[in-house]
């Protein structure tokens, strides 16, 4: 099977704003360019206007006037859905309850207009990719979440689309499912190096399966930067906040110190004052007490196989989230001395 049409189709939204009839403003001007062949996730919670972005590149939405999308050099602003040449999957998959798995995967290319001989290849190409094949009969009522899913973005890739958008399509399944499906989904994208647009609220999806991440919250981008970047170089609190977990410290700088109400620490920067530096689980160890840079109280321990979780208060105002690797057992209540890592502390 063809990869779809080649080479790979770059979008390019430009100034896109949505204002709907009653006045809310879902999404402020966003200028973005997505290269053909890339897997663009767009992360943010609830209502900070990802969907309606994806919806707005599918021709679903139009943007506010001034708004233009663009498929290579096609302006596609005023293309309907149907016309632009676009597969989805939806978070309920659309399916068609009453057409088998044949079927639903069928029906774009009935659409189409394609020959009977053409349609028949297709789907079998579709039903071996998605390594799906002995349910082809089956009705949509007698598959598994994680069957559904298979066959939705069979029948979104069937019709051979310029881009694929995913519109929180693991939400629905269980932890274990997910985390399955995510490698599989990578496995997909990649080797038919179709242009991707992926919306989720899962932090782990997107660091897994984005070449790049837009960061967006109320309605506005955060940040455009590839995982690592995100992850590591955080541009404001909220990303450093939403992206994993992130500790807070507040304190004061004097003279090569940075003090807070859990100890002190040497401090390099220029400058005196108040300070509140960041830094994630990983980047801390746990020490015996009073031999740590900070000291701190155990509030909750949670043993997770691997490591064991710690909830440290009597730093600052802020509880932490300490995670380490020692067999040992913690007592609420017992005393810990805390070292970070000073390379990775973060100044925001």
């Amino acid at each position: 099977m063809t990869n779809g049409l080649q080479p790979s189709t770059s979008i390019r939204l430009e100034a896109c704003a949505k204002t709907f009839a009653d006045g809310t403003r879902a999404l402020e001007p966003m200028t973005l360019e997505i290269e053909g062949g890339e897997t663009i996730v767009f992360l943010g919670p609830s209502g900070c206007g990802k969907t309606t972005t994806l919806r707005i590149i599918a021709g679903l939405e139009n943007p506010d006037a001034g708004g233009r999308i663009y498929f290579d050099d096609e302006d596609v602003t005023d293309l309907p859905i149907e016309r632009r040449n676009v597969g989805m999957v939806f978070q309920s998959y659309a399916l068609f309850p009453n057409m088998d798995v044949e079927k639903n995967i069928a029906y774009g290319l009935k659409i189409r207009k394609m020959t009977r001989a053409e349609i028949s290849t297709r789907v079998n190409e579709m039903l071996d990719m998605m390594h799906i094949h002995e349910l082809k009969g089956r009705t949509i009522d007698q598959l598994s979440g994680g069957q559904r899913q298979r066959v939705a973005l069979a029948r979104a890739i069937a019709v051979q689309p310029r881009v694929l958008l995913l519109d929180e399509p693991l939400t629905a399944l269980d932890a274990l499912l997910r985390e399955r499906l995510r490698v599989g989904i990578d496995e997909l994208l990649r080797g038919l190096g179709i242009t991707a647009v992926y919306v989720t609220h899962d932090q782990a999806e997107a660091m897994s399966l984005g070449d790049r991440i837009v960061v967006m919250s109320h309605g506005r981008v955060a940040q455009v930067g590839t995982p690592r970047s995100i992850y590591f170089e955080p541009e404001d609190k909220f990303v450093a906040d939403f992206i994993g977990t992130m500790n807070c410290i507040n304190g004061t700088v004097h003279d090569g110190c940075f003090e807070s109400e859990g100890g002190s620490m040497p401090w390099q920067s220029a400058g005196n004052g108040p300070k509140e530096i960041l830094f994630r689980p990983e980047n801390a160890t746990i020490t015996e007490a009073g031999k740590g840079m900070l000291r701190g109280y155990v509030a909750a321990a949670f043993f997770l196989g691997d490591r064991t979780r710690l909830i440290v208060e009597g730093t600052g105002r802020e509880k932490l989230t300490i995670e380490t690797d020692s067999r040992r057992e913690y007592r609420e209540g017992e005393e810990v001395g805390i070292d970070i890592d000073l390379d990775m502390v973060l100044v925001l």
